[in-house]
């Protein structure tokens, strides 16, 4: 049995191809946006994204990346950048096949990129608006189980000082582990909360809806603040036991 996800999507980047390729193809890049990973830049090249190899590069125009074919499963992603009237035109996209025994968290799994890949496309933007250029430090911290508490992730809202009718563009002072800071609410749903600071794109994920922890992904720019993973463990330990 073979069983496919495709996951497409395509947005219009303020900034020049090259930037957006620098963005995407590229460590100093990927981590100011996604997470970190290592981008051998050629041909061949290897990948820090589940030992994957480059399997398109053509700068600025398009970079693909591919697992290897591991117990029939491969995982492609890839982009595909032209000029725009506006900046730049992205098309990117994902495409697992799996062939063999069918995996029962497939389902599961698929929904969660659906959803993760629009929030980091989304983050893609907010960095190339108001961080590109900055080098970029990524903290990451999380609970070591699904949340018991299913208001877990109002917990977190709330210890942030984010009111409960606070939307996509309002102003917050954020209650961060080193202190106030202002900022801006950039993106807001049931599983998703990001928040932009002056330094620093904050991005709170609630994984219950999949049975997975809760955690935290923030890409932070110089001069970096709350750069400390056992700092945000901490807090979130605290916030949502």
């Amino acid at each position: 049995m073979t069983r496919e996800l495709k996951v497409n999507r395509e947005q219009v980047l303020p900034v020049t191809p090259d930037r957006v390729f620098h963005a995407v193809a590229t460590t100093e890049g990927n981590v100011g946006w996604l997470y970190p990973m290592d981008v051998e830049p050629r041909l061949g090249g290897a990948v820090s994204r589940g030992s994957s190899t480059v399997v398109a590069w053509d700068p600025p125009r398009e970079f693909a990346c591919r697992t290897p074919d591991l117990d029939g499963f491969t995982n492609t992603l890839s982009y595909r950048i032209e000029p725009h009237e506006d900046g730049a035109l992205l098309r990117m996209g994902i495409h697992w096949v799996h062939t063999g025994t069918p995996d029962d968290g497939w389902d599961t799994r698929a929904d969660a990129a659906e959803r993760h890949v629009d929030f980091y496309q989304h983050s893609l933007a907010e960095y190339l608006r108001h961080f590109d250029g900055r080098p970029a430090v990524y903290v990451k911290a999380s609970r070591p189980a699904p949340p018991r508490d299913a208001n877990a992730f109002d917990a977190v809202r709330e210890r942030l000082g984010v009111p409960p009718e606070a939307g996509v563009g309002d102003a917050v002072e954020a209650l961060l582990p080193g202190g106030p800071v202002e900022a801006q609410v950039d993106y807001r749903d049931g599983d998703f909360l990001g928040l932009r600071g002056p330094d620093g794109l904050y991005r709170f994920y609630n994984g219950a809806r999949w049975n997975w922890p809760l955690w935290v992904g923030h890409h932070l720019f110089t001069p970096v603040p709350d750069a400390d993973d056992a700092a945000w463990d901490a807090w979130l330990t605290e916030t949502a036991p």
